[in-house]
């Protein structure tokens, strides 16, 4: 199902809120003209809003929300609710679901009670496209689908960048299309995929 709201980063960019971070302290493996390498993989990428996806679960709206505390720790905390009540707006396009006053108030305590100076727990990146190269969609499928195949060690990490890809482009996500992306066989992609993975996958799809 489409959602009819696109998402607005205008408040955002304006109050010059900082969603995306390129890692700090982990260097990659190699450097391209179109971005990096990690052959280790690194939890240091943040890029909040990337993706075409939108937040579609309570716990990713929570993950959402502490990283972008994480990333501005100069925000008070009557910003960051003002900034909390702007995501979880429909009308501004970052989330598929209703939130209660209720409950954005207990989610914005438990954000508040974490200790930011501890990175929030994040997905494994191997490959970090730069932003503005220039590629298409399906241009950086291969890239990811050549360099991680290539290793004969694919993640689940690895596994749900590639439907992020797949979604943005406006197609369903199949495990044979997974397995051909990733040059890998579809018994590999079964093997890999988490019970929230397939969910995440399932979500996905419904927002076409």
């Amino acid at each position: 199902m489409s959602h009819i709201y696109e998402r607005r980063l205008e408040y955002l960019n304006n109050n010059r809120i900082i969603y995306r971070r390129l890692p700090i302290k982990n260097k990659p493996s190699h450097t391209y003209d179109w971005g990096m390498y990690y052959e280790e993989g690194t939890h240091e990428c943040y890029e909040l809003f990337r993706s075409k996806a939108k937040i579609n679960t309570y716990k990713s709206l929570k993950w959402h929300l502490l990283v972008l505390w994480y990333l501005n720790p100069q925000l008070n905390q009557d910003f960051f609710e003002k900034l909390a009540q702007y995501i979880v707006d429909k009308s501004n396009g970052f989330v598929t679901f209703n939130v209660s006053d209720q409950l954005l108030k207990t989610m914005i305590y438990e954000v508040s009670m974490c200790d930011l100076e501890i990175p929030p727990n994040n997905k494994s990146r191997k490959i970090i496209f730069n932003e503005y190269t220039g590629l298409t969609t399906e241009e950086k499928l291969k890239i990811v689908g050549q360099m991680v195949g290539r290793s004969k060690n694919i993640h689940e990490d690895d596994i749900y960048q590639c439907m992020l890809d797949i979604h943005d482009l406006g197609n369903k996500i199949t495990i044979s299309k997974l397995a051909e992306l990733l040059n890998c066989s579809s018994r590999t992609i079964h093997r890999n995929m988490s019970e929230q993975l397939k969910r995440e996958k399932e979500l996905l799809n419904q927002e076409l």
